[in-house]
């Protein structure tokens, strides 16, 4: 038993819903705002043209590219920064000083500056790219670590580039993100399109390499996980019940489930996001159960026995809240929502694990026929 994966909505759930900004489109960005934001929090690094580089290897934000797939990416990147980096996280519940408003207001301004139109998308722009890691590694190493570094750490002996060996970017930014990159480059800068010199199977090669290292540069077992069954859900079902404190009756902070899982607690996670996201990286042992979902088969499989259930989303809280909400109606009282969500957990650290998103396709193609 699989939960459901509507084909449609794995590639326009939560993603799309932001990047065609219906919501957004209705407030107005505050130019003026976003202006001194960006002049006393950004302009430092990234330079008063925002051009990039003007401190500690920021990269610029003025490329057309970095903005194809709208404000999103860029967003998440201002709110959780790049773990490893100066870039730290400037969201204020993850310690930062703006305020989730504040900063989508800062993005959309830098997106729209940089040329993004709100509603303009590619199509299908969370389909999974697939490629030979192995292949991927050798033209890693033979055309990007020059200036990404041999273990993307983001500066090489031919110039700076972007710190690719981050979870956080890489487990909040999507395939098509990382290859728009490598085909076309990032204009103005060192970073320059490689569609002339590298074919589409050696660039779709590199994005499934890069996609491997969100499990970190140097991670011995580098697999994808598969989608555990609805039979084995609990995570460690011999181990010990966790003792949580629940932050308002509700959440859980990501030290103290990180610390349970440590411990092998005996737990069930859910992760509440779009199917796609728990392909790219997710928090090991997670059932992905998407918010939209049908969950009949998902409520019949839950532990009766008071084992905690853990929920968690990416934005950070609100479908983890809804689905939690759902299980306390039906009496599942051990249960909680991770309150940094899941790119707050990539910020602080935590481990990761990278799922097979292919196969999620696969299985809702399978559903829908």
């Amino acid at each position: 038993m699989q939960p459901v994966f509507p084909r449609i909505l794995v590639y326009f759930g939560l993603y799309s819903a932001f990047l065609c900004s219906d919501v957004a489109a209705q407030v107005p960005v505050d130019v003026d705002q976003a202006a001194r934001d960006y002049q006393q929090y950004c302009a430092l690094c990234h330079g008063d043209d925002r051009r990039g580089y003007a401190n500690d290897s920021a990269p610029s934000l003025v490329s057309e590219t970095l903005w194809e797939l709208g404000p999103m990416v860029p967003s998440l990147a201002i709110m959780y920064g790049r773990v490893g980096t100066p870039m730290g996280p400037y969201l204020d519940e993850v310690g930062g000083p703006l305020s989730l408003g504040e900063i989508n207001n800062l993005a959309m301004w830098l997106a729209e500056d940089g040329g993004y139109v709100q509603g303009e998308l590619p199509q299908n722009p969370l389909t999974p790219i697939a490629g030979d890691i192995d292949l991927g590694s050798t033209l890693y190493e033979e055309n990007c670590s020059g200036c990404h570094g041999g273990e993307g750490q983001g500066r090489g002996p031919d110039g700076p580039g972007t710190a690719l060996a981050n979870a956080t970017m890489l487990a909040t930014s999507p395939d098509n993100f990382l290859k728009i990159a490598i085909t076309k480059g990032r204009g103005d800068t060192l970073m320059q399109g490689f569609e002339a010199k590298l074919s589409d199977h050696e660039i779709n090669s590199v994005v499934a390499f890069l996609r491997t290292r969100a499990q970190g540069w140097r991670a011995e077992d580098m697999h994808t996980a598969t989608v555990p069954d609805l039979d084995n859900i609990i995570l460690n079902p011999n181990g010990q019940a966790p003792d949580f404190e629940l932050k308002d009756g509700l959440y859980v902070s990501a030290t103290d489930l990180n610390d349970a899982l440590t411990a092998k607690n005996k737990m069930v996670l859910l992760d509440t996001r779009v199917p796609y996201f728990w392909g790219m990286a997710h928090i090991e042992g997670s059932l992905p159960v998407p918010y939209y979902s049908s969950r009949e088969e998902l409520m019949a499989a839950m532990p009766g026995d008071g084992t905690w259930i853990v929920a968690y989303c990416e934005c950070p809280r609100a479908a983890a809240e809804s689905l939690v909400s759902k299980l306390r109606e039906l009496g599942f009282s051990n249960t909680a929502v991770l309150w940094e969500g899941y790119a707050g957990w990539a910020a602080l650290g935590y481990p990761m694990s990278v799922g097979d998103s292919a196969a999620l396709l696969q299985a809702a193609d399978e559903k829908e026929n």
